[in-house]
Formats: C-alpha cells, structure tokens, sequence
C-alpha cells in the first residue's frame, strides 16, 4: 500500500524495558529511547562511531562477553543490560588504563569541571594511580596562533582525527605503534606545516584538553589595565545565541543583553555590534557581485567571511582565488573602520586602541595576524575566552540586566545577525543586491537557502537577471562544489562557503558541550533560531535600511566600492604553499 512505511520494527528489552526501534539502530540509539545513558568517550554522533574506547560496553543476549553499544546493532528478542557489574569494572579498568598516561594537570586545564573523563573518572570512583603507564613526554605543538595541542593529555580516542576527516581537511591522524601511539600531522612535523585550516573543529569534539584555542586573554588582560589604552570589543553575530551555554543556560537562548551587560563589566572603552560590519560587508559584496556581473569579471563569486574557507582554497584550490571576493570579513572590517574612522572622529591616535574581537571561531585569530590585515584587530577571544573572563572577574552573567551597545555602532538589520547561519550571509546579500538591481524587489526571506543542509542551491530572477546561488557549510561540500565547478557540472553566480558544519554557530570557538548533550540535541539548528528569531523581530531586514550605513557612507566612504572603501574594507588573497 502506497505511503505506508515498510520499515522493519525489532523489539527488544533494555534493563527490563521493552524497547521498539527500526532494524539497524545501534543499542545506544536504542538506549536512548528508552531513556537511559551509556557513557561514551570516542563516540560523537555525526562524528566519530568506531567503537574503540569500551566505554559503552554492555551485555546481550547472543553476544560473546562485553560489545561495544555504539556499534553494535539490535536484535528480535534481545536483552541488554547497560549496568551489570561487569559493565562497570570494566568501564572503571578503561578509565584507570587511560588515566595511566594522562598528564593530571586538571586545575590548570581548561577542560576542568567540563571534561568527560573527568566526569566519567568521578562516577567511577576510579583510582587514578593504579597503573603506571611509561612515561612519554611530548612537547606540546604551540605553532599555529589558533590552536595548542597537548598530547600528553590526549587519550586516543580519534574523535578530532574524525572531525578532521569529516571536513576532508585530514591535518592530523594516529602516528606511532603500541603504547607510544599519538595524534599528530604527517612525520609529525608542527600543525604549522600540515593542511589545517584553523576551523576548530578539532577543539569541539575533543572529550578532554588536549585541544584547546590559544589564548588571547592575558594580552587583553593588559590593555584592560593599562591607562594609555583605549579598549573596544566588539562581539560576532553567533556569540549572543551560545554564550549562555557558558553559563548553563539552555541552548539556543538569545543572551545579547546580558553579553553586553557583562562586557561592560569588565571596564573597556565602548562595547560595540559587528552586525554593523556585517551590513557594511553586504554593501560591499554586494555591490562587488553586481559589478562582476555586469562587467563579465570571474564567477561564481565566493563569499569571504570566513578565513578558514578561505586559507582552504589558497591551499588547496588557488586557481579559485580570483573568485573569492576581496572584501574583508565583518571581524577585519570593524578593526580597519576603528583605527580609521574611528580614530580620527575621536582624535585618538591608532597606536593607543587596542581592539579586540569576540568570535565563535578559531581560525579568526589567525586572520588577524595574516600580513595582509596586520594591525586591523589586536586580539580576538572566543566565546569561550570570553566566558572565562566573565566568570574570573566574578560577574554574576544570569543575573544580568540587559544593556544595548554603544553608539554610534550599535545599531544594525537583522540581515547582520543572520551572519552567524549557514546560509545566512548569502540571505543578506540577496536582500540588497535584489534591491540594487531593482529597487521594487522587496522579497526579505530567502527560506531556499536556511537549514543545515551540506549544500543549498536556488535561482532567482531579479531585474531580468537569473541569479544562481548556492550556500555550503563543511569543507568537505565545499570540495565537492569546487570539484563539481571544475568539471563544469554546476555553474553559479554566487556561493557562500562557511567552514564549519552549520556555519559560525557550530564553530570550533563556541561552547564545549559534553557527549551526552551533543548526541542528543541539535545543536546547530537550535543556535540558529535564535539568530532568526532576531532578525525578524528587528523593523530593519536589509542592510541597505541601516542608518549607520548612511553615516558611515555619507561621512567617510563616499559610496560601496569606492576608492576609499577598498583602501578600508578590501584586501587580496594569494597561493599559500603547505610547506
């Protein structure tokens, strides 16, 4: 009968619970319907599922000894049992025998009371001393200004190799044999020398602190004390939708308010929006996409917000570098407009403002060191930088009233905020570009292009002109885009490429969220409706309405594209040879 599913139902018992799920499912999904928790460690789902750690091993009928839950498919009539005695001296032994060679620096880690084998270590009530594993000391790899890596906290269980592999990016792998096995880059050179683009989400997926950002909070720090500086942050669209989580608020909750708040409790200057430089980088890119259009200069046109897209194709695809359009993301955008405009409107002198960003990505901290943009951005932290100098600084953040930015650039469209989706750069760019095309186009919802999805295509008429787009998040689908542009297979007018999984609000900046809350909740989607949420409840959707673009414009650039504003907001991208 048609519409009628024909899946196969198994039904099986969990601890005495019967259990109905389709053929196929794993016992931990089973599991999990049943509400009960089996502890993972090498498990991420949409990640990592190899089954190596032994963490999740369970009994069932028809299994010899112990099976991994992870992996292990159900059966008709099968009995589980998640927590038999044996389940948990076994899971107590695997914890022991990873602790063995685990360097014990937990109040010094940055992972501490958020770490999953700590927790896992605790519920255990495991001796951490009862193996002595051999000692095998590896220097902790410093050489990239977005990420530290310390393998002697590192526990094997391949889940950044995993995430690492799923970007297709495969920077780092397992290296050695034995006891003396370790993650590091091909010949075990520096991750300086490998093809890792930064993205972070490497940090994310990692249970423990063998991953962590570099650092940026003791320079701020520093400015914050010193007299002669005048301090600015200014925060990315996504922080506001999971800087809550930092805070154990539920996810997904809009905390712009209380961000602010708390910022300005930390005694800087001004706090300001990037949503203003994400207007400003529409008024430009989209401006710079009708001129390519009209002028028959390289298509498709690739957006250039995201540094970790952009490192990728230097690398990895150069003969698309003239495609990448040459605006300056939001992030750079902002610390060139306040050591110029800014400055000058101030009176202050560009070597006394110490600028910082707040950013839901690792790979922004390299982009403000590349040559081309030195000196725009003096240090940007993650979401996660910043929640810890919120909580050293002893501010209570969910008790918070809410404050507004500062002025003159607080205000901004919804179309800056939806920055922080996957597809929601390109939604902003067709709101203004449509209208520059022609001034009657009024459609403000681009719905083809919102959701998760790997890869988004759609087609527009506007002004007589058919616009192909596409919206990619995931360096893996932007291979596959840039592959399928090779061969001719697809031709578009416009892509956007964000790096991470679900754009800016999966970055591998954001909150480390334990295991147990990234398999069962969807993050990305429930981040991105905040951002949504704000756009639409904001009276000015396109970023052409902003009255601080007509400031901006009218007081200091003249017009998008003009001589001045690609001085400010412009820069040009070369090969980059890995080494």
């Amino acid at each position: 009968m048609r519409g009628v599913s024909m899946e196969k139902i198994v039904n099986l018992k969990i601890n005495g619970i019967p259990v109905s799920v389709p053929e196929g499912t794993t016992i931990l999904e089973a599991a999990r319907k049943a509400h009960i928790e089996i502890p993972t460690l090498c498990f991420l789902k949409d990640v990592n599922c190899v089954g190596s750690c032994r963490m999740c091993v369970v009994e069932a009928t028809g299994a010899r000894g112990l099976v991994a839950a992870c992996v292990y498919p159900v059966a008709e009539g099968m009995e589980v049992r998640t927590n038999t005695e044996k389940c948990r001296q076994s899971r107590k032994m695997t914890l022991e025998l990873f602790l063995s060679k685990h360097k014990k620096k937990c109040l010094s880690c940055e992972r501490n009371h958020n770490c999953e084998l700590q927790k896992l270590s605790l519920g255990y009530s495991v001796d951490e001393d009862r193996f002595k594993g051999e000692d095998f000391v590896l220097p902790i790899d410093t050489s990239t200004p977005y990420v530290v890596r310390d393998n002697d906290k590192c526990i094997n269980c391949m889940r950044c190799v995993a995430a690492c592999k799923k970007q297709n990016v495969n920077a780092i792998g397992p290296i050695g044999r034995g006891f003396n096995v370790h993650i590091g880059s091909a010949f075990d050179r520096p991750l300086s020398e490998s093809p890792c683009v930064g993205c972070g989400q490497c940090i994310v997926a990692c249970p423990v602190g063998a991953l962590a950002e570099k650092s940026n909070v003791d320079e701020v720090w520093s400015a914050l004390s010193d007299s002669t500086k005048k301090v600015i942050f200014y925060t990315a669209p996504s922080v506001r939708a999971t800087l809550g989580e930092a805070f154990d608020m539920p996810i997904g909750t809009n905390v712009e308010g209380k961000m602010v708040a708390a910022i300005r409790r930390l005694n800087p200057h001004a706090v300001f929006n990037m949503d203003v430089t994400a207007d400003l980088t529409i008024m430009e890119e989209a401006s710079e996409l009708i001129n390519r259009i009209k002028t028959n200069k390289p298509l498709p046109m690739f957006t250039s917000c995201c540094p970790a897209w952009v490192k990728f194709v230097e690398q990895t695809y150069p003969e698309f570098i003239p495609n990448i359009s040459t605006c300056k993301s939001p992030q750079q955008m902002f610390g060139a407009l306040l050591k110029s405009y800014w400055c000058e409107k101030h009176d202050v002198a560009k070597e006394n403002l110490f600028v910082v960003s707040v950013i839901p990505c690792t790979a922004k901290k390299y982009e403000c060191k590349r040559d081309e943009m030195l000196g725009d951005v003096d240090a940007a932290i993650t979401t996660r930088e910043l929640a810890r100098m919120i909580k050293t600084a002893g501010i209570k953040f969910t008790e918070l009233p809410d404050e507004e930015f500062d002025n003159p650039f607080a205000l901004a469209s919804g179309a800056g905020a939806i920055f922080g989706a996957t597809g929601g750069v390109m939604e902003a760019a067709l709101r203004t570009a449509a209208h520059m095309l022609d001034g009657s186009f009024e459609v403000l919802d681009f719905f083809a292009v919102r959701g998760s999805k790997g890869i988004k295509e759609a087609t527009y008429l506007v002004a007589g002109h058919t616009l192909h787009v596409a919206a990619v998040s995931g360096l893996d689908n932007a291979r596959t885009l840039l592959e399928q542009l090779k061969s001719g297979e697809k031709k578009y007018d416009f892509v956007e490429v964000m790096s991470c999984p679900g754009g800016c609000v999966n970055g591998g900046g954001q909150p480390t969220l334990s295991d147990s809350v990234r398999n069962s909740v969807e993050l990305k989607e429930a981040r991105a409706k905040a951002l949504y949420s704000s756009d639409t409840q904001n009276e000015l959707r396109r970023s052409a309405d902003s009255p601080v673009m007509d400031v901006i414009y009218d007081d200091f650039l003249g017009f998008p594209n003009s001589h001045k504003a690609h001085e400010i907001l412009h820069t040009s991208y070369a090969p980059h040879k890995i080494i």
